[in-house]
């Protein structure tokens, strides 16, 4: 599979944590995800087939999924690409990417809408692009509010970059991220320095077949606050270099319309605040994919981070129709 190793097995992990804090078991560890990823590749082997873009700095599988009406074949069909889990402390997103995992599997058979999307694209899941972080936020008994990875800071004694400004678009340019080690929006030593944005672009830069991106549009889920952003990050400006008015008013119309959907607020990501570095301006930015973040429950401070996990299905149902509205626009 192009871009992506094959996986065989579950990656060693250092630290890997044994459950989530008790009252939140309904969270799903890394191994777990793992496991059930595994599971949907077996269960459905003729839609699904599970491999890797890459490593983690502490040698995680990067997994991705592929979800196609003919799995082992390349029928150029326009993809799709969901992302979750850049930020270590946002479980939420995780399960998000696994229930649009479940979703597009589990519902093939019975779903005439889910069969006509499958049928109709590839759809690529990430569930875990930090996965060491992940793991090291849920490794107490409490949970340590970590948000970057774990690759340490060369010359110092800090750990970690904020993965989601390490990109390579307009990396570190405007003032959206930070240069000191210490903070949370620490954007690395260079543009894609840390080896998981390495080895995501790796695998968009793959879709690129025939001089023609593939992937056609991809969300990226965060928490949290219940907003859907669209690019540019990095500028206030609604159109410029690399954005024109037609452009930006499709954003808008497609992030309007997904967020009539969910009761999540749509704007552009610099009208929240400035950027610099993130994965939604790399992707439109170098590819001209329609990248989205979307910004899970809930909408502020409490519970935060870490909703309880009676709260899980709710909140990642919820987004069922922004998702289908965005594989629509994938043509």
């Amino acid at each position: 599979m192009t871009g992506a190793a094959l996986l065989t097995a579950a990656a060693p992990a250092r630290a890997a944590a044994a459950d989530f804090p008790a009252g939140d078991e309904g969270y799903h560890t890394y191994a777990e995800v793992t496991a059930e990823l595994q599971k949907a590749a077996a269960n459905h082997p003729d839609l699904v087939a599970l491999s890797s873009v890459g490593k983690s700095f502490e040698g995680r599988d990067l997994n991705v999924l592929k979800i196609s009406d003919d799995v082992a074949a390349d029928e150029g069909e326009p993809e799709v690409l969901f992302t979750c889990n850049q930020h270590a402390r946002e479980h939420l997103t995780t399960e998000m990417c696994l229930h649009i995992v479940q979703r597009f599997t589990d519902g093939y058979a019975t779903d005439p809408n889910v069969r006509a999307m499958v049928d109709g694209h590839v759809i690529w899941v990430i569930p875990n692009v930090n996965p060491d972080g992940s793991e090291y936020d849920i490794s107490g008994t409490d949970y340590k509010y970590w948000r970057k990875n774990r690759k340490p800071v060369a010359g110092g004694d800090e750990i970690g970059a904020d993965l989601n400004r390490n990109w390579g678009y307009k990396w570190g340019c405007c003032d959206g991220s930070s240069s000191r080690p210490a903070s949370e929006t620490y954007h690395g030593p260079a543009a894609f320095s840390e080896p998981e944005t390495q080895a995501v672009s790796r695998f968009v830069d793959s879709r690129v077949v025939g001089g023609t991106q593939r992937i056609k549009a991809h969300i990226d889920f965060h928490t949290y606050s219940e907003l859907v952003l669209w690019p540019f990050g990095h500028t206030k400006d609604d159109t410029g270099e690399g954005m024109t008015a037609e452009e930006n008013a499709r954003f808008r119309d497609v992030g309007q319309r997904m967020a009539g959907t969910n009761g999540y607020q749509a704007k552009q990501s610099s009208d929240l605040y400035v950027t610099d570095g993130d994965i939604n301006d790399w992707m439109w930015g170098t590819h001209k994919i329609l990248s989205y973040t979307f910004e899970m429950y809930p909408t502020g401070p409490f519970p935060g981070f870490y909703p309880p996990d009676e709260d899980i299905a709710r909140e990642t149902t919820r987004n069922d129709r922004a998702v289908d509205i965005l594989v629509g626009e994938a043509r």
